[in-house]
């Protein structure tokens, strides 16, 4: 039998290939397969070419999808076949690099089984050491400074491996092979524990142990972690937990937990199947979780975490280091940001001491440096599927794919919850979560990660796409690049992120709730529903419009929502209305002038916010007159809704006359009002307006008569009515789409801003 001639397969793949053991998973299938040719890494992904029989190449080719290492994602795979060359064994050749940077860069991941079980063993010579990894795990993209993925291009490359670790990245064979962050105790990072002054007084295994005595003891201990700083204190002690928010100015905000084991979490909340799945993930998010009632009687976590709140933010460890900690503790702790209010988060350990001056009583670091802060992502679930709050740690910066364009679109997101983004070729790169950008601190860090995009995937964007909203710290920084700008609408774009993440195309209903965004009219924005087209969107409908005595104050003050609105309907009648809690609350001095305020339209915008009107019937109902952080009034009349009513429902007024359609919530209002008087319990009277509000979507979908159905905006955080929207939208043979890779608040906006100005590209 004649024996079939070789050929020679040419493979080029891209997608998140490096970092994730793909090489080797490559080497070792050539090998069995009995082929001949070569794999690297370049610029753009990986490079394959190999020589064998035709039925061999086209049974690799099948293996590479099915058999791929688990964390691996191949976005594109293209081959072709050529004559061989004559190779002779199979290599990993060493990486090369190019000016057009495609490759994909890796999250950060959470420490694997593996390595876990090294850590604990006595007999290992990485046991107890903070710093395991392998290719299946470990930092990434808080270590990378250049593409292709290699040691060089690492925070790493100042830590020379040992002659054991050199043996383990240099064999295919073994799981650590072209691990980049390997290292060991003879080579690697090494801890201290730092007192208030930066004086190091313990190292290494002795610093854990010491770090684990202050947190019993009371202590606020600064952590260095994977993308930055955590404050750490024990979860159970009411008093350290109240300091940490007092040295804060973290009144109510609630803390994020990690605890020891999904065990301890059990004792404390109700965790589902896939809950169970998302905290045990290679992403490790902080994921909400439903508080059980008897929760304080384990005695497991203080009230303090959480005040108010049905919720926990729990995680499980994600480091080595997390593990030896909690390991020793064996308790939960709090986790939050290292950072003051509004700022990012400390990621060097030098000015982790000077900016938690007086925060910290400790700090526990290392020295292996973090090129950029990467906050905890935060995850929960809604209909049924994982929805992205936070999109950090564990999922960015991993791509989103669009129609690719020749220029390269720089969008630098909006004020609050400010991520930015770049597309290249067909990717939209989106940034991990920035923050508020209300410091010059958080305003430097928000330029550092834009400059960042450039340096990482060699880009120079040839326009920049921000927020029509005059007054952002975005669209001011968007001003100075000396590029060409595109502003987008707040509304428009967040409709776009939701088609984009979801893959809908137009034409849709978009609808679009939170509590502020600058619209065309120059007008507060906030309860749109809009009609999405091939290139642009309309403004097919609003809620009602009302007046918010004070402006910016109205955002933190749900009794001026509250006022403007009952203005609204009753006039200044609604100042003698004195049974009513926002009215209770104000002194005779501010009645008086945010009276003057509405009469005389003094510093009183007009919105048609949906996230205000939330507010204003949380206070109405006696909830939270004057917020301590952004969504507290609205999520204090979530938690609050009585389960039992889901039928019950106040009547909305639609005005099909106007342009736009005017929703008209004044029945919701004073419906609320009367059942406020008649001593309605705030569950039920909470259950009916969230359910008015889903009837308005489905409403106003029946008239726009549109089949696809996008909600978006911070008011979709909301669980309840996310849930009932959907459930409402279905059974009215609509079909929803929503969140779920990409924040329905304002960390989504700069994926749609790059949409927005792709879609007005293609219509010139």
């Amino acid at each position: 039998m004649k024996t079939p001639p070789l050929q020679r397969l040419i493979i080029r793949i891209q997608g998140v290939v490096q970092g994730v053991g793909f090489r080797p998973f490559i080497y070792r299938l050539a090998i069995d397969m009995g082929l001949a040719g070569w794999v690297k890494n370049t610029s753009k992904g990986v490079s394959i070419e190999l020589e064998g029989s035709p039925e061999v190449l086209n049974e690799f080719l099948s293996a590479i999808e099915s058999k791929k290492p688990p964390l691996a994602y191949i976005h594109k795979l293209e081959f072709a076949r050529a004559e061989p060359k004559g190779y002779r064994g199979f290599v990993i050749s060493a990486s090369e690099t190019a000016d057009e940077k495609t490759a994909l860069v890796l999250p950060d991941i959470a420490t694997c089984r593996d390595c876990l079980r090294e850590i604990h063993d006595p007999e290992n010579r990485r046991y107890r050491y903070p710093f395991t990894n392998c290719t299946n795990c470990g930092p990434r993209f808080s270590i990378i400074t250049a593409l292709p993925y290699d040691r060089p291009n690492t925070t790493m490359a100042r830590f020379p491996m040992c002659d054991d670790c050199r043996a383990e990245y240099e064999n295919p064979s073994d799981r650590r092979y072209h691990a980049q962050p390997i290292a060991c105790p003879a080579c690697g990072p090494h801890l201290e524990l730092w007192d208030s002054q930066g004086k190091t007084v313990a190292r290494n295994d002795e610093a854990v142990d010491r770090t684990a005595e202050l947190i019993e003891n009371g202590m606020i201990v600064a952590i260095k972690g994977l993308g930055g700083f955590q404050l750490i204190v024990d979860a159970v002690n009411d008093q350290a937990v109240r300091e940490l928010r007092k040295r804060k100015g973290r009144e109510d905000k609630p803390f994020a937990l990690m605890f020891p084991s999904l065990d301890t979490i059990r004792k404390v909340c109700s965790v589902s199947e896939d809950e169970r799945r998302l905290l045990d993930s290679p992403q490790s998010p902080i994921v909400l979780l439903n508080r059980l009632e008897n929760a304080v009687e384990h005695n497991i976590v203080t009230p303090a975490v959480a005040p108010s709140n049905r919720y926990l933010g729990i995680m499980l460890p994600y480091t080595p280091l997390h593990h030896l900690l909690l390991d020793r503790l064996e308790r939960p702790i709090v986790a939050t940001s290292g950072n003051l209010s509004d700022e990012p988060i400390c990621k060097d350990e030098n000015d982790a001491v000077v900016r938690l001056a007086g925060i910290a009583d400790y700090y526990l670091v290392h020295n292996r440096p973090i090129i950029r802060h990467v906050d905890d992502s935060i995850v929960r679930m809604v209909c049924g599927q994982p929805q992205i709050l936070r999109r950090a740690r564990g999922f960015a910066p991993l791509p989103f794919y669009a129609a690719s364009l020749p220029q390269s679109i720089l969008a630098v997101g909006g004020h609050l919850k400010n991520t930015a983004a770049v597309s290249v070729s067909d990717r939209i790169i989106i940034s991990q979560h920035i923050g508020d950008l209300e410091t010059e601190e958080s305003a430097r860090t928000f330029a550092e990660t834009i400059a960042d995009f450039g340096i990482l995937h060699n880009v120079r964007p040839k326009l920049v796409a921000c927020d029509i909203h005059p007054e952002y710290a975005s669209t001011a920084y968007a001003q100075k690049t000396g590029i060409e700008i595109r502003k987008v609408q707040h509304h428009y774009a967040h409709i776009l992120s939701c088609m984009a993440e979801n893959e809908v195309r137009a034409p849709c209903l978009g609808i679009c709730w939170d509590g502020t965004g600058y619209g065309i009219d120059k007008t507060i924005w906030g309860g749109e529903f809009l009609i999405i087209d091939q290139f642009d969107f309309s403004r097919l409908a609003c809620f009602r419009r009302f007046k918010l005595p004070g402006g910016e104050t109205a955002v933190r003050e749900p009794r001026r929502s509250a006022i403007g609105a009952l203005y609204e309907i009753y006039g200044t009648d609604v100042f003698e209305m004195m049974d009513l809690p926002p009215i209770m609350s104000l002194s005779e001095i501010e009645n008086k002038n945010i009276k003057r305020m509405l009469a005389q339209n003094i510093n009183s915008p007009v919105t048609s916010s949906a996230g205000r009107l939330f507010d204003a019937i949380a206070s109405i109902c006696g909830m939270r007159q004057i917020c301590t952080f952004e969504g507290q009034a609205a999520m204090e009349l979530e938690f609050a809704i009585d389960a039992d009513c889901p039928e019950n429902s106040y009547e909305t007024a639609i005005q099909q006359d106007a342009d736009p359609v005017i929703i008209d919530w004044s029945p919701i209002l004073e419906g609320v009002v009367a059942d406020r008087r008649a001593g309605i319990p705030i569950g039920k009277i909470s259950a009916k307006f969230h359910n008015a509000m889903a009837h308005a979507i489905v409403a106003m979908a029946k008239i726009a008569n549109i089949q696809n159905v996008v909600i978006s905006g911070g008011c979709f955080q909301n669980r309840y009515l996310s849930e009932t929207a959907v459930k409402l939208l279905k059974n009215a043979g609509f079909i929803p789409w929503w969140h779920r890779r990409i924040p329905p608040n304002d960390g989504g906006l700069s994926l749609g801003q790059v949409i927005a100005v792709q879609r007005s590209l293609r219509r010139k």
